[in-house]
């Protein structure tokens, strides 16, 4: 029943019309739950409120389905505004980024440009950013396109999702790079010909390349709400002296606000990724998919209101 429910939300996250009412509807039905607001000065709230409870934050302007240069250099806009809105209000906070909204699927040249314009204004801002990894058709080209922004930059990261098989190997590619990456389950609907199908082979992929990273010495944000990861990371850091300055730990806006509190109690950098903008609605299909928990947690907050 859990993979059917997954797969359904999953579907409709594709889906264009819906993406668009939507956008006409606002944050209704539940959204708002997971989203902070849908624009720029609604979200700087979110943050400095997070900040005062002792949290880091990424955020992030949603966006899907970017198929022309006007709306991929309109992204890359917003972008840049939040970047100099962090700096200007001085929060505590970096920008996660999809390179398909800055125009990955359109051209090199367009995407290169944009990435260039948000990772300047980034460094004068003193500011992290991460670009999201998508779905496995775009890994390649984000692993390549990342590369070569990393000769270019330092302060520029990415993601690597633990149910890939591939993954294992971009770790040991990307070490000499000395990477920033965020490890994660993964989010999007794969084959068996790329996946690991069952959630124990993914959770102990995932426990497999936390600690291959961490053991390379680079910076690692394990991003999960699972309790047994979180737990495998304490004891590994632990084990092998890492410092609490070579890692921190990542959840979504929404998701166990309690837990992301006592974790950054604990001592432990916790960053919350903040979503927000009008094209929220592909965003809070996937994570409704992700987790079954999250959808009665949604529907108990529609019927409140």
């Amino acid at each position: 029943m859990e993979q059917v429910m997954r797969d359904f939300f999953l579907f409709l996250s594709k889906n264009k019309t819906l993406t668009k009412l939507a956008k006409q509807y606002g944050l209704r039905f539940g959204a708002s739950s997971f989203v902070a607001g849908e624009t720029i000065g609604q979200a700087v709230e979110v943050i400095r409120s997070l900040n005062q409870k002792g949290l880091a934050v990424t955020v992030d302007y949603l966006g899907e389905f970017v198929d022309n240069e006007k709306e991929a250099n309109e992204m890359a806009n917003h972008c840049i505004e939040a970047i100099e809105a962090i700096g200007r209000e001085q929060l505590n906070s970096q920008l996660s980024l999809k390179m398909t909204s800055m125009g990955l699927d359109i051209s090199d040249e367009l995407v290169m440009r944009n990435m260039r314009r948000i990772l300047d204004t980034a460094k004068a801002n003193d500011v992290f950013v991460t670009i999201d990894m998508e779905d496995y058709s775009r890994c390649q080209k984000t692993i390549d396109i990342f590369k070569q922004l990393k000769t270019e930059y330092d302060n520029v990261g990415t993601v690597l999702q633990a149910y890939l098989y591939r993954t294992e190997s971009d770790i040991e590619d990307l070490k000499e790079y000395h990477p920033n990456l965020r490890l994660v389950k993964g989010a999007y609907k794969e084959s068996e010909e790329v996946a690991f199908p069952e959630k124990k082979d993914v959770d102990e992929n995932f426990k497999k390349i936390i600690k291959m990273h961490l053991l390379n010495g680079n910076y690692t944000a394990v991003a999960t709400h699972d309790d047994a990861i979180i737990e495998y990371t304490k004891q590994l850091v632990k084990e092998y002296n890492i410092p609490n300055t070579q890692f921190e730990f990542q959840m979504l806006y929404g998701i166990r606000p309690e837990r992301q509190e006592q974790l950054a109690r604990e001592g432990y950098t916790m960053r919350v990724y903040v979503p927000y903008g009008t094209d929220w609605y592909g965003y809070f299909m996937r994570r409704l998919a992700e987790r079954p928990a999250n959808v009665a947690f949604v529907l108990k907050g529609m019927f409140r209101k």
